[in-house]
């Protein structure tokens, strides 16, 4: 299945645009190389966004169909390696604003993520030629429209950043190199080295504490006097502290 996959998208990224435009929209070019660059999607198709309006209230007249004004949103055709693959882009499209989005899988085992949102805009403007609204109302519908259109390109960031923190996410946790690992073994055997050499000193300090504790001790058994012969000297004091 990976070779599989492997050859799908060198025969898709290698077939020519067919759009009339012949290349990748100028708003969505970032998208689409981020997502061709990953081993696990390729784009097969896709559309900023755009506004579809009859310029002129003459041609609105003459019009012999149902004249419509349209705004398309942006829409994004992935083809994904994995069902996992495809269920993260998708999590991705629905936490970016892209509602609509959702995914197929082929008879062939092709797994397809399209990403498509709901805010679009339809209204009809006349009939068999005859107009229904006024210029006022076009105005209206103009300025609702590019307003979609603003909102649809911050979308499309919002898409663009959400997918670059999911697959910095997906990144495998890379170790420390080993001769990062030796050094911090050898400053940790350092470390406990000196640490043992401390207690050592300190376990030998008590020792002589002891000792003559009960040196003093023998020496004054039996003697009741004003007690300054049970005190230590005062070289013995200092010891417990070099």
């Amino acid at each position: 299945m990976e070779r599989t996959f492997s050859r799908w998208k060198i025969q898709g990224l290698n077939r020519l645009d067919l759009s009339k435009k012949g290349s990748v929209d100028e708003d969505i070019k970032h998208v689409a190389s981020l997502l061709n660059s990953c081993e696990q999607f390729f784009t097969t198709s896709s559309c900023s966004g755009r506004i579809i309006l009859i310029d002129g209230m003459s041609a609105l007249s003459r019009s012999f169909g149902v004249a419509v004004l349209k705004f398309e949103p942006f829409v994004l055709h992935v083809q994904c390696r994995r069902l996992e693959d495809a269920q993260l882009l998708h999590s991705v499209a629905v936490n970016s604003g892209f509602k609509n989005s959702g995914l197929t899988v082929g008879k062939t085992g092709k797994i397809i993520l399209a990403v498509r949102s709901t805010h679009g805009l339809e209204v009809p403007l006349s009939r068999d030629g005859k107009l229904l609204v006024d210029g006022d109302y076009i105005q209206f519908l103009t300025q609702i429209a590019n307003q979609k259109m603003e909102e649809n390109l911050r979308r499309i960031q919002r898409f663009f950043q959400n997918l670059q923190s999911a697959l910095s996410a997906e990144r495998p946790y890379i170790p420390d190199s080993p001769g990062t690992q030796e050094r911090q073994d050898s400053r940790h055997t350092h470390k406990t080295g000196r640490r043992g050499e401390q207690g050592a000193n300190e376990q030998n300090q008590l020792n002589l504490y002891k000792q003559k504790q009960r040196r003093q001790q023998h020496e004054t058994d039996g003697y009741h006097g004003d007690g300054d012969s049970s005190l230590l000297e005062l070289d013995d004091c200092l010891n417990l502290f070099t």
